[in-house]
């Protein structure tokens, strides 16, 4: 009889052993040797390579979701939102979450081999964009600028985290988080104060 606790059991592991190997010379030889489990059990669970790797996209994607979802909650003003922003960097500094990071970003070359949208680190981005887009219009931007604003700082922050993995520079890298942050935060009391300006003048004129 099966065990339905097995595959996130084995799924972990997985990740867990990746933490600190590259994923482009996984096998599913390699990694049951690693595990100290046979061939026949991940290719059981996993049916493929394609798909254990899609899993493992999933699985390491997953640690961002409550920082997404605290973003996505908030109520409107842009001192939570920045604090979000500020609370997720704080977050990936941590070694494990680099580690992790370091597997997303390899991961994504292997993700079905699929541009311009679909896979799951395509989902992960969309999540993070749409989430920023929403807190934005929230606090009253224009849906064009809310896009585009979401859009810069995400590409952004995920180039950060490349400079950190690459460089182990956090407190340079910190630096410079911290000033796309500050000039973020600018941009957008700039345009929220435009368009509440647009708005007084329609009113003026209606």
């Amino acid at each position: 009889m099966s065990n339905p606790e097995r595959k996130p059991a084995l799924l972990a592991e997985v990740v867990e052993y990746l933490l600190d190997k590259p994923l482009s010379g996984l096998t599913f030889r390699t990694l049951a040797e690693g595990l100290g489990v046979s061939t026949y059990t991940l290719v059981y669970h996993f049916g493929s390579r394609a798909e254990l790797v899609r899993e493992i996209v999933q699985a390491v994607s997953e640690r961002q979701l409550f920082v997404v979802t605290a973003v996505a909650n908030e109520p409107g003003d842009i001192g939570t939102h920045l604090a979000n922003i500020r609370n997720s960097w704080e977050l990936s500094l941590n070694r494990r979450n680099l580690q992790l990071q370091r597997l997303e970003f390899e991961a994504a070359l292997f993700d079905g081999g699929r541009t311009g949208g679909g896979g799951n680190t395509a989902a992960m981005f969309d999540r993070w964009h749409r989430a920023g887009v929403e807190a934005l219009e929230r606090m009253g931007m224009a849906q064009a600028d809310a896009e585009l604003e979401a859009r810069v700082l995400v590409d952004t922050i995920y180039g950060l985290h490349y400079d950190l993995i690459v460089t182990g520079d956090a407190e340079r890298v910190s630096a410079a988080f911290g000033r796309v942050v500050e000039g973020y935060g600018q941009r957008v009391v700039a345009l929220l104060g435009a368009a509440a300006l647009a708005d007084d003048l329609l009113d003026q004129v209606s």
